[in-house]
């Protein structure tokens, strides 16, 4: 009983001790984005505009770095209706303070497709993403990440080509 007691006391301080340094806030974005395809497409394949929408944690480890974590709806993809590729994503970012306004961070991403051409598409991709941050105010920011695939998101079952996104976004986002 008392090492129960004094586990939790531990958890419970160190979460108390660790949640004075998490930001939360939100953040939206302007996506220009493509698929590379392998072989080359037989179309005509152009860049979609989109937008992204999130809320984020930002987990302080040291004063000049953190971890930051996001739950994202982005739209991605090509211009065709048939290429469009919407999901909901999870980016976990690494950032560094380069200074005390610019930040620059990098990090894996996990996707959950949401769009309506579920039979051509996989459900689950991974990306790399890296970007950089500068804090306007104490808490307005403006950022550009940039996206690349790193698993085919074409049903391997349907078509032998593959293709991966990449994605150049242009946020602003709030600590709250």
């Amino acid at each position: 009983m008392k090492k129960s007691v004094l586990l939790l006391a531990l958890v419970f301080s160190t979460a108390f001790s660790f949640s004075q340094d998490v930001k939360y806030g939100i953040r939206g974005a302007v996506n220009v984005s493509n698929l590379d395809f392998e072989p080359d497409a037989n179309f005509v394949n152009q860049h979609r505009n989109g937008f992204a929408f999130a809320g984020f944690v930002d987990f302080g480890v040291s004063e000049n770095s953190s971890i930051w974590t996001e739950l994202q709806w982005s739209a991605e993809g090509g211009k065709a209706e048939s290429l469009r590729a919407d999901y909901i994503q999870m980016p976990i970012m690494l950032n560094i303070s380069l200074s005390e306004r610019l930040s620059f961070g990098f990090g894996p991403q996990a996707a959950l497709k949401t769009w309506e051409n579920k039979d051509l598409f996989t459900a689950v991709t991974f990306s790399g993403v890296v970007g950089a941050a500068y804090m306007i105010t104490d808490d307005l920011f403006v950022d550009v990440r940039f996206s690349y695939g790193l698993t085919n998101i074409l049903d391997e079952d349907i078509t032998t080509m593959e293709a991966k996104n990449h994605v150049l976004q242009f946020g602003l986002g709030m600590k709250i």
